[in-house]
């Protein structure tokens, strides 16, 4: 019996496709640090608070359809 699925399968190590809110996120991302002057060092700040806001927007997106 052949199995379902390869080993190779399973260890594939091949890059992973970005979800599809990726691109916002980065843009937003960008925006908040320009709206900083443009002060290194707070990327991760300014990426965590682009997921926060677009997350935030999605979930009154949905909260409004399922109403």
């Amino acid at each position: 019996m052949k199995p379902a699925h390869t080993e190779a399968e399973f260890n594939h190590k091949g890059p992973l496709a970005e979800p599809p809110y990726y691109l916002d996120i980065q843009v937003r991302a960008f925006e908040l640090y320009e709206q900083r002057g443009k002060e290194p060092g707070h990327d991760l700040d300014d990426w965590l608070q682009a997921e926060v806001e677009l997350t935030e927007t999605t979930r009154s997106q949905i909260r409004g359809m399922a109403a």
